[in-house]
C-alpha cells in the first residue's frame, strides 16, 4: 500500500516528533577541535580567511583546551608554528619546540578530560613548506621522512599527547611511527592515520594558519580527487599497519569516501571539516545568504550521517555550545 495509507509527513508535523524520530544525532563527544599556536606569541593573532579562529599564545590555548573540556568535547588537535624553520623541520622534533611545549601545557591544563590529538608531519616546521624532507632532485623522499616521523611521534608522546595523527601520506607512516611508539614505552599512544587524505582545493585557509611556506603542491603524494577506490586501499594498508582509527580528509567534498570508509573500517572513523570549508559557510553567512547556525548544524549532520564517529571541525567549541543549551 501506499498513500493515503502512508504519509512520511507524519512524522515530521511537529519538532518534538522530528527530534524523536531523527536517525542521526551530534554530540560534543564526537567533535574535535583542531588549534593553533604560534611560538612567541602573547596575545592571539586573528586568522583572516578563517574569522573566529586564532593563532593561540600559550595561555589562550590552555583556556581554549580548558574550555573545550568543560564543554565535553571529545579532543583537541594541535599544530605548531615555529619561529624558526629549517630543510628537516628540525624544531617539530625539538622536546622544547612549539609543538611539543603545548602538548605539555595542554596536558597540565586538562590531563585526561580532553583527548590530546597532535599533527605528526613537517609541513608547518619546514622552509619549503612540504609534509617531508626533499630528495637532491626536489622530490619528497620518503623513506628519508618516515625516519623524521618516528623521532617527531616519539617526542609527541614524550610531551604527553595521547593520540597521534600522522598526516604527510608518506607510504609506511603508521607502520613505523607504531614501531617507534612502541620501543620508546609508548604502547599506549593511538594512532590516528590520516588514511584517505586528498590533495584538495580547500586546504586554502590552514596555509594562512600556519604560515605555510610552500611552493608548487603536494600531488605526488596526497591523493587525487578522482579516486575512490584508492582511498580505500590506503585505509586497509593503514590498519594492516596498525592504525587505531582512520581519518577521511576533507569532509564535505568527500562525503562519499566517508560512507565507503565507513561500512568497511573495522575501527572508528574520522572526518576533517577543513579550513576551505568552514570558510565558505562563514564568508557566505557574513553576506547573509545563508543562515549560519543552521548551515553549520546541517554541514556538520552531514559527516556524522555519511558514517564519521568523529568530526575535527572549527566550530566544535560553539556548536558543542549550542547542543548543551538545546537539552
Amino acid at each position: 500500500m501506499s498513500f493515503p495509507q502512508h504519509r512520511p509527513r507524519r512524522l515530521r508535523s511537529t519538532p518534538a516528533i522530528r527530534r524523536l524520530t531523527a536517525e542521526n544525532r551530534l554530540s560534543p563527544a564526537e567533535l574535535v577541535l583542531p588549534a593553533f599556536i604560534r611560538e612567541g606569541l602573547t596575545e592571539p593573532v586573528p586568522i583572516s580567511s578563517m574569522p573566529g579562529v586564532v593563532q593561540h599564545s600559550s595561555a589562550t590555548l590552555k583556556r581554549a583546551a580548558a574550555e573545550a573540556a568543560g564543554l565535553g568535547i571529545g579532543g583537541i588537535m594541535l599544530f605548531g608554528i615555529p619561529a624558526h624553520r629549517d630543510a628537516t623541520g628540525s624544531a617539530g622534533i625539538d622536546p622544547d619546540g612549539v609543538l611539543n611545549r603545548a602538548i605539555a601545557d595542554v596536558r597540565s591544563e586538562v590531563g585526561d578530560a580532553l583527548v590530546i590529538m597532535s599533527d605528526v608531519c613537517l609541513d608547518e616546521f619546514t622552509d619549503h613548506g612540504h609534509c617531508g624532507v626533499l630528495a637532491d632532485d626536489g622530490a619528497v623522499d620518503n623513506d628519508a621522512t618516515l625516519e623524521l616521523y618516528a623521532q617527531m611521534a616519539v617526542a609527541q608522546a614524550n610531551a604527553g599527547a595521547h593520540v597521534l595523527g600522522p598526516s604527510g601520506m608518506m607510504d609506511g607512516q603508521v607502520g613505523v611511527i607504531r614501531r617507534a611508539l612502541d620501543d620508546a614505552g609508548h604502547p599506549e599512544i593511538s594512532v590516528l592515520a590520516y588514511a584517505a587524505k586528498y590533495a584538495s582545493a580547500f586546504y586554502g585557509p590552514f596555509r594562512e594558519a600556519v604560515d605555510s611556506q610552500l611552493t608548487g603542491d603536494r600531488r605526488t603524494y596526497q591523493m587525487d580527487a578522482a579516486n575512490r577506490r584508492e582511498a580505500l586501499h590506503e585505509v586497509q594498508l593503514d590498519l594492516e599497519e596498525g592504525a587505531d582509527m582512520v581519518m577521511v580528509k576533507p569532509a564535505m567534498s568527500y562525503l562519499d569516501i566517508v560512507a565507503d570508509v565507513a561500512a568497511m573500517s573495522p575501527v572508528p572513523v574520522a572526518a576533517y571539516q577543513i579550513s576551505g570549508e568552514y570558510a565558505m559557510i562563514e564568508a557566505a553567512a557574513a553576506n547573509g545568504w545563508i543562515d549560519r547556525r543552521r548551515s553549520i548544524e546541517e554541514s556538520v549532520l552531514g559527516i556524522k550521517r555519511a558514517g564519521a564517529q568523529i568530526i575535527l571541525t572549527y566550530w566544535a567549541t560553539e556548536l558543542a555550545t549550542w547542543l548543551k543549551e538545546s537539552k
